[in-house]
């Protein structure tokens, strides 16, 4: 992990303000410093800044350093993205390198469509 990427020690509930105000709450969970792993975190930051920029919250799990959230959050592989905020919540499942896909999952309009 690079030092900028905040690997958090417990998984924490969003809080009611995030819930309401729309605010993207994401998990990544990675295996250490893998090549896809690293790949997944650089490609969600470029996603988050350019679709969501200050709008959302990231939380890059090693699941090397804490393996008992992969079994609270049911993770059978990895890199993979939870999207805990806003409601549905969903799951993404790879390296993140196909864009349209995650944008497409993440529930994200591109900037040049209209709504």
């Amino acid at each position: 992990m690079r030092q900028d990427d905040r690997v958090v020690n417990q998984a924490r509930q969003p809080s009611s303000d995030e819930a309401e105000g729309g605010r993207y709450v994401l998990r990544l969970y990675v295996t250490g410093l893998t090549p896809h792993s690293t790949q997944a975190v650089a490609n969600l930051k470029a996603i988050c800044e350019e679709h969501l920029p200050g709008n959302y919250d990231l939380e890059v799990i090693d699941l090397y350093q804490q393996p008992a959230l992969a079994k609270g959050e049911q993770i059978l592989a990895a890199p993979t993205l939870i999207k805990k905020l806003p409601r549905p919540p969903r799951r993404l499942v790879g390296n993140l390198s196909r864009i349209d896909r995650v944008v497409a999952g993440l529930d994200l309009r591109s900037k040049e469509t209209p709504p």
